[in-house]
């Protein structure tokens, strides 16, 4: 199967479904440019702070891609391309995309709000505080599984590269630099973009000349938790808009070569359309649904939508390019992840090969190779590969790592006329919040990424279900189109709760039959302990939702 064919097929319905579902929806929901946004109305400098649409673009796309289509694609890959490439582009367009734009619309249309406050003013202070724990668990998942896959992406023992963890380091500074020229001294934006995109392509040079080889995993995944602590508490307009605005240059460089080396090349997807509907001991379904993750539909992209970029959003009528187009781009870098590894392997693989970005980075090598570029060249985009990858996952971290604060504290707000407790009051407080969120991210981390995955990748899709319902329960309160939903929420609740039931029995019969070292034990028992409250949780969330969704309500004003 030829690699241009599949890339042609997955752009164009891609772009159907953007102008034709994704028009029909800002019909369905009644987005008013003229109304103001949370940005404008509640702006305090820190976490309420407008931005123009090509900087918020760039912080979204940036934060929802994360490792997740690259991963994601690359490792169901064995069930053959065609299963993979179906669910990428109608999961995207219809359930994925569908998620994203209705999450940042609900949170626009209430000050900001998180979607489990959505579900505390639609629903009730019971369904806000269910949603709240469950969100906080899933995110230390996230938090410690793209900690360790930007640690091992510095750390040469594990497939990382000096030159990454210097143009990373150089990056901060200019990011800083930038934010301080644009949003207080007023630069204009393109002046200064492109200026910023000369100083990050020096960045990216010096990382290459001057690497900062340090071969130590620990002392990595500490830099990188430091690092995320101080980017969760810092005025988002200082670090988080302008870091990952630029750095979304370098992601989009990442997918333009990787398109010219796909078109360049012509690759051959040897790997064939189906090869079987059980493999390696587990079924398409739910595996397949959930392994893809983020190159479909992910549940913490709902949780970005409604937890930073609702607050800087300027202008209702950008939501759908933001929320919706940018969902559609990372089904774009899926099908050229899976074409990458389809064009390596003949069967999907890839273990001997690297970790899903190192297969990435070898498959965008190897087309420029195949275009007669030379060594040395194409040594260069392997590294800069290596780096874009990096730059994902940790713009996604450490957003998120800032999103385990707002859920903290919002899990330890007092009800309205309550006098706060002691832990209640030390939970507002920004700075303890941010050290209690790292802290139990970091004893997932002694795992490794490689066995936080599979529980990460169920328990994010599960996130996707309270998402869509608060969607649903705020738009028919409200009297606009909410059906859109239905289909898609039950879906993913019975994909992502029938993966996370296997999980927890494939977890205790390991347990119960012994045999473990100490780390797998620990490892094994912990992800047992976060499961169940998960399943109890969701069950409990939908139960509730359902309850109004498929009840008479007379509709409140918008």
């Amino acid at each position: 199967m030829s690699g241009i064919v599949l890339l042609l097929i997955a752009i164009v319905v891609l772009l159907v479904g953007y102008v034709c579902y994704g028009g029909w929806l800002v019909k369905q929901w009644g987005i008013d440019p003229a109304r103001k946004t949370p940005a404008f109305e509640l702006e305090d400098g820190v976490d309420y702070c407008p931005a123009k649409a090509p900087v918020l673009l760039g912080h979204h796309f940036a934060s929802i891609a994360g490792a997740g289509p690259i991963n994601g694609p690359i490792q169901a890959a064995y069930f053959g391309w065609l299963p993979c490439l179906l669910w990428i582009l109608l999961g995207g367009i219809f359930i994925g995309a569908v998620q994203d734009f209705s999450a940042l619309f609900v949170s626009i249309r209430n000050k900001g709000k998180s979607i489990g406050e959505v579900l505390e003013v639609s629903l009730s202070h019971k369904c806000k505080m269910m949603f709240s724990v469950f969100t906080w668990l899933v995110m230390l998942l996230v938090d410690a599984a793209f900690a360790d896959i930007v640690a091992k992406t510095f750390a040469p023992s594990t497939g990382g590269s000096g030159s990454v963890a210097m143009a990373s380091l150089l990056f901060i500074p200019m990011a800083i630099a930038f934010g301080f020229a644009v949003y207080r001294k007023h630069a204009p934006l393109l002046i200064s973009s492109v200026v910023g995109v000369i100083v990050l392509a020096l960045c990216v040079a010096g990382g290459i000349m001057f690497p900062l080889v340090i071969d130590n995993i620990t002392f990595w995944r500490v830099a990188v938790f430091i690092y995320c602590a101080i980017a969760s508490v810092t005025p988002v307009w200082i670090l988080l808009q302008p870091r990952d605005y630029l750095n979304s240059f370098l992601l989009y460089f990442m997918i333009i070569c990787a398109v010219i080396g796909i078109f360049g090349a012509n690759p051959d997807v040897q790997l064939p359309a189906f090869i079987g509907w059980k493999l390696n001991g587990t079924y398409l379904f739910p595996t397949l649904f959930i392994t893809i993750a983020c190159g479909a539909v992910s549940g913490f992209h709902s949780l970005i939508a409604s937890g930073t970029t609702s607050k800087q959003i300027s202008n209702e009528k950008d939501a759908k390019m933001i929320g919706y187009g940018g969902m559609l781009v990372e089904c774009v870098l899926a099908v050229i992840s899976l074409i990458c590894v389809g064009n390596l392997t003949s069967d999907g693989a890839y273990a001997a090969i690297g970790t899903p970005a190192v297969v990435f980075a070898t498959g965008v090598k190897t087309f420029f190779e195949a275009m007669g570029m030379g060594a040395q060249a194409a040594e260069i985009a392997y590294t800069v590969i290596c780096l874009a990858v990096s730059a994902f996952c940790l713009t996604s971290l450490d957003t998120c790592c800032r999103l385990g604060r707002f859920t903290l504290q919002e899990m330890f707000q007092p009800k309205a006329g309550a006098q706060p407790t002691g832990l209640q009051t030390a939970l507002q407080n920004k700075y303890i919040s941010t050290i209690v969120n790292l802290a139990f991210a970091s004893l997932l981390v002694v795992a490794g990424y490689d066995k936080i995955w599979p529980l990460f990748g169920a328990a994010n899709q599960m996130v996707a279900v309270p998402a869509l319902m608060a969607a649903a329960v705020f738009l028919k309160k409200i009297g606009k189109g909410y059906k859109m939903f239905i289909v898609p929420m039950f879906f993913m609740a019975l994909a992502s709760m029938s993966s996370l039931v296997l999980t927890l029995i494939a977890r205790v019969q390991a347990i119960v039959g012994g045999g473990l070292d100490a780390t797998t034990m620990f490892t094994d028992v912990l992800q047992s302990v976060i499961i169940v409250p998960m399943l109890v949780l969701a069950i409990l969330l939908l139960i509730d939702g359902c309850k109004y969704i498929f009840a008479n309500h007379e509709v409140e004003a918008a």
